[in-house]
């Protein structure tokens, strides 16, 4: 499926709003929430910093729902980040978010979105590969995992 033709989430009163450092307490009480090796407020700051694409949703009461970070590159664009808040999962909250970056990316003349996910992240997989995007290619041991373990991340790529 080609994400020019994908049918849109409902907008209802879905807004997004760029990520600033003053965002990230309620960013982080989201992300510990959904993740079990949860990214940090240094690795936040470090994107903010590097002028990443950085947004949050909300609908209209400022309550945060879920976010994005990704990075540009050269014809491309990279998803570092997308999570929605585990109360609000199921609502089509990602996919709403994955069409707007996808029109922030194609904005930056980007050709491809790449992406990383865990084998063992099915939901966000799925979603994913409804969406569109491909597995291609394989990173061993990307992850940290339970135990002092790694997970692989499978590398997943949509043509804009």
């Amino acid at each position: 499926m080609n994400a020019q033709v994908h049918a849109r989430a409902p907008a209802g009163a879905r807004r997004l709003e760029r990520l600033r450092v003053e965002d990230l307490s309620a960013l982080m009480a989201i992300e510990v929430q959904a993740y079990e090796f949860p990214w940090t407020r240094g690795n936040f700051i470090d994107s903010l910093s590097a002028g990443h694409a950085a947004w949050w949703l909300h609908q209209g009461d400022g309550t945060m729902l879920g976010y994005f970070l990704a990075m540009s590159g050269v014809e491309e664009m990279h998803l570092l980040n997308l999570t929605v808040a585990p109360m609000h999962q199921g609502c089509g909250h990602a996919v709403w978010m994955l069409d707007r970056l996808c029109d922030i990316a194609r904005g930056e003349a980007a050709l491809q979105l790449w992406l990383e996910v865990r084998p063992s992240n099915e939901r966000a997989r799925r979603l994913y590969e409804r969406y569109g995007f491909a597995e291609v290619g394989l990173r061993r041991g990307y992850y940290p995992a339970a135990r002092g373990q790694r997970e692989d991340a499978l590398v997943m790529s949509l043509a804009l």
